[in-house]
């Protein structure tokens, strides 16, 4: 799968993992679907930050990545904060409201902006090379386990592009 259609597609998939969370019945069910959004969305920016950002830099979109890199550290941010905090607890709901909104308002952008740009510049085969890439260092991450407790060492400031 091609990089562009590997990342629209997990989008898809965090959206309604984050959907699925306000649907769920119970502090226990809603802290079961934290860590897999939390998991998901820390396995999707670290591929985007380490593979698909890099290898796109020199191709006219750093504007587009240093924006998309600041809203990563935003939603680090807010994992951590979350990560801290029990989903009964008064301010869990309305933070995991600003994470939904804030990681839906980054793949707009991204779809929007990036996407289509980088469809342009890059050749098919390079954009099935990276979705390759991406997709065996997200496996990696699965496989080591809970990669969501990586991010509360990654909040001080934006990964480098």
């Amino acid at each position: 799968m091609n990089a562009i259609d590997l990342l629209t597609k997990q989008h898809r998939e965090l959206e309604a993992r984050l959907k699925s969370w306000g649907e769920a019945g119970d502090d226990a069910a809603r802290k079961r679907i934290f860590a897999e959004v939390a998991d998901h969305l820390t396995v999707h920016v670290t591929a985007e930050e380490q593979v698909f950002y890099p290898a796109v830099k020199a191709q006219r979109t750093e504007d587009i990545l240093l924006e998309s890199l600041e809203e990563h550290l935003s939603l680090k941010r807010l994992l951590a904060d979350l990560m801290a905090l029990q989903p009964g607890d008064a301010t869990f709901e309305p933070k995991f409201k600003v994470l939904k909104e804030q990681t839906e308002h980054h793949h707009e952008e991204e779809e929007e902006h990036l996407f289509p740009k980088v469809k342009q510049l890059l050749p098919p085969g390079e954009l099935e090379r990276l979705g390759q890439e991406m997709a065996q260092l997200q496996l990696k991450l699965r496989r080591e386990g809970e990669p969501r407790e990586a991010v509360t060492e990654q909040t001080d400031k934006a990964a480098p592009l």
